[in-house]
């Protein structure tokens, strides 16, 4: 690296702090699959995302003018998010459709990374990238993965969608020079226009759901909060690159959350691309 990406660096510190975050993304959309209605639960724990994020911002402050634009193009791009999300869940198992969008996103990332955020990565932390990126669909595709079309299409549309808004953050967050600042003032904003667009939809059948849902969903809504806040605040501090790959062993933590919670089989399939994924954070941290 060179040039004001000098300085940027995979410490110890900023790898624990984005495996804690996988991992509470992870947590979220297991939940979303958990539930009967994907669509209303994703709308439900981002809505009360933003309810939580109010106070937040009174707390932490509005984040520099220069943010601003990159936090709107976020919101709008999110919502495309959100509803590929929901269309890959509802036609695919998590075990499928999770891994192909969180595994494809990152390769995508580091492909753009040179023309959008200035960054260049070693040879070495290449492999990393390309390892979990293996790892990460090695763990969720099975040899009848893409017969299901609708998923996939789903998924990988949704592959495109995270890697556009994970660079776009990244610059709104170097740009406000506080993460804290950006990504509340995002999930202020962010929870409101899929949402309103879900219970427009399901109308007054919708709140009996919601009221029984709010307080898991309130969970997956801190989580949510959590995990991306870790994410964006890394990225001021190493490669996006490196962190969006890195963000992505959240598949790994899904696959033991979907083994234990959703009883889904854990084989051998899954234990080669687990150490895979493991080998490349190791070559991340190294490069």
């Amino acid at each position: 690296m060179s040039g004001p990406t000098a300085q940027l660096a995979l410490t110890w510190p900023v790898v624990f702090a984005v495996l804690v975050g996988a991992l509470l993304h992870a947590s979220w959309n297991v939940l979303v699959k958990s539930s009967t209605d994907k669509a209303l639960d994703t709308a439900l724990i981002h809505l009360l995302g933003s309810l939580i994020a109010l106070p937040l911002l009174a707390i932490v402050g509005l984040p520099a003018s220069s943010a601003w634009p990159y936090i709107l193009a976020s919101v709008v791009i999110h919502i495309g998010y959100y509803i590929a999300l929901t269309g890959a869940y509802k036609h695919g198992d998590l075990g499928l459709t999770y891994p192909l969008m969180r595994g494809v996103a990152p390769m995508l990332v580091a492909m753009s990374a040179l023309g959008t955020v200035g960054e260049t990565l070693r040879p070495l932390a290449w492999a990393g990238v390309v390892g979990i990126c293996v790892g990460v669909l090695v763990l969720g595709l099975s040899r009848h993965a893409l017969d299901n079309r609708r998923a996939t299409l789903f998924a990988l549309a949704n592959a495109v969608v995270i890697a556009v808004y994970t660079v776009i953050d990244a610059l709104g967050a170097r740009a406000s020079g506080n993460a804290l600042q950006y990504v509340v003032a995002l999930f202020v904003l962010d929870g409101w226009p899929f949402a309103l667009l879900v219970l427009y939809r399901r109308g007054a059948a919708a709140w009996p759901y919601a009221r029984a849902r709010w307080p898991l969903a309130a969970g997956g809504a801190v989580a949510s909060l959590g995990s991306y806040g870790i994410a964006l605040w890394a990225m001021t501090r190493a490669p996006v690159a490196t962190v969006a790959a890195l963000r992505e062993t959240s598949v790994l933590f899904a696959a033991l959350l979907g083994t234990w919670l959703l009883r889904e089989r854990f084989s051998m399939r899954r234990i080669v691309a687990t150490c895979t994924i493991v080998a490349g954070v190791m070559a991340l941290r190294m490069a």
